[in-house]
């Protein structure tokens, strides 16, 4: 998606992406606005602002995915394809991602990200309608001007409505966001058993599947659990049905070294900003939650920083192309 928009000045991906963007938002915002789910139970919208996290986690996560090739979402549906380059990246995202949440790397991310962290005054979330003091129609308001923005320029040249697999795509997308919040948010309700309400993201469900997997006995199924397995299950019946599943492996040790590490930053700076380009960028962002576009544009400038590096090898001419810089 960013590599098409930066290097090939085709937009269509990204444009499919804004009108999941928009879709997602009007149709969770509904569902608040009914009364189905509450957002508030959700781990974006918090009395503060994790700006260190947004921005560190980021630009790390961007950097990752350019050196793999893709975000979590698109390695797991490459595992159902039959890349084994893809079940490397599974496996190192998903136990780095597992460190920062509760391991070695957890304790580096409690002393230097969340210091970063901008509190609210009391009673404040870090909803752009709560920070603007909006509530009722402007509320409703602001969400049908967002969404509708969005779908204006996704939609407005036309591209992508020649593409119908993109236009689809991205009206899957959102809805597949607003079902996250409505399976966890009504149809898993318990007040005996209550659950933390969440949608689609892909960086630490991929940890808990692998724990999950390692301790079944003692462990339980959640939605991000269940979310990964359907998306691997799903591509490979695609993959199935239009033959063209195939196994495929790195060329060379080169390739693998960058995919691990591209996958280790992945992890790391996926759950230090809470979200990836799915996360953040659409589920985050269907809540109004204002750390979803800091961290979109931390992960395009990561990402960004990343192409580069693929391009010349080293960090500091990448550097500079990126920034314009002549040497």
């Amino acid at each position: 998606m960013l590599e098409d928009a930066f290097f090939g000045s085709d937009l269509r991906r990204l444009k499919s992406f804004a009108l999941a963007a928009a879709v997602a938002l009007l149709a969770t915002q509904a569902l608040a606005e009914l009364g189905i789910v509450d957002l508030s139970r959700s781990i974006y919208l918090t009395s503060s602002i994790g700006l260190g996290g947004a921005i560190l986690g980021g630009l790390t996560f961007g950097i990752g995915m350019a050196l793999v090739g893709t975000c979590g979402f698109g390695t797991l549906v490459r595992v159902g394809g039959g890349d084994l380059r893809a079940i490397v990246v599974f496996l190192v995202l998903g136990l780095s991602a597992l460190a920062t949440m509760r391991g070695i790397t957890g304790m580096l991310r409690v002393m230097l990200i969340e210091p970063l962290a901008l509190l609210l005054p009391e009673g404040n979330d870090q909803t752009l309608t709560s920070l603007l003091g909006a509530g009722g129609a402007v509320r409703a308001l602001l969400v049908v001007s967002i969404a509708t923005a969005l779908a204006v320029w996704a939609l407005a040249d036309g591209r992508l409505v020649r593409s119908p697999r993109l236009l689809a795509s991205g009206l899957a997308v959102g809805g597949a966001i607003a079902f996250g919040w409505f399976a966890t948010g009504w149809l898993a309700d318990d007040e005996f058993d209550p659950v933390r309400v969440s949608s689609l993201s892909f960086v630490a469900p991929l940890g808990d599947t692998i724990l999950y997997i390692a301790t079944f006995s003692g462990a339980r199924l959640n939605f991000g659990i269940g979310s990964v397995a359907g998306v691997v299950a799903g591509s490979f019946v695609a993959a199935m049905l239009a033959r063209g599943f195939r196994w495929e492996a790195c060329d060379d040790a080169r390739e693998l070294k960058r995919h691990m590490t591209g996958a280790l930053l992945m992890g790391i700076g996926g759950v230090m900003s809470m979200g990836c380009t799915i996360g953040q960028g659409l589920t985050a962002f269907s809540t109004l939650a204002v750390s979803a576009p800091i961290t979109m544009l931390a992960i395009a400038c990561g990402a960004r920083l990343g192409l580069e590096f693929t391009m010349t090898g080293e960090w500091l001419p990448a550097l500079r192309r990126l920034f314009g810089v002549s040497t």
